[in-house]
């Protein structure tokens, strides 16, 4: 099960770079949310995947969850959010004020 997690963490990874390089502002917000969804699933897959009882004191229980991977990942997708919803103001804006999403044309000519 690890191993198909650090596939797809992977897969996401290199979505996300290839749509980071691309000219529209609205698939680099989409490359940064990849590379962010495929971080969760990093930090998911280095706590170790494993079956057991929620992490409280339970008289008879051995086997407990490690809470600090889910801890890091909620913290990581409430970021993730905030970085988001900020890229796509900034490229909507970018695009209204300027009348276009290309990247090429965002910079400009070298007379200016």
């Amino acid at each position: 099960m690890e191993m198909i997690t650090s596939l797809l963490a992977g897969i996401l990874f290199a979505t996300g770079v290839y749509n980071l390089l691309q000219k529209q502002l609205l698939r680099i917000v989409i490359g940064t949310a990849l590379i962010s969804h495929g971080a969760h699933l990093f930090i998911l897959t280095m706590g170790k995947l494993k079956r057991g009882n929620p992490p409280i004191i339970v008289e008879g229980v051995e086997n407990y969850v490690d809470p600090l991977p889910q801890a890091l990942i909620l913290t990581s997708i409430v970021i993730s959010f905030g970085v988001t919803s900020f890229l796509l103001v900034l490229a909507y804006r970018a695009a209204k004020t300027n009348d276009t999403d290309n990247m090429d044309e965002l910079r400009g000519n070298e007379n200016e």
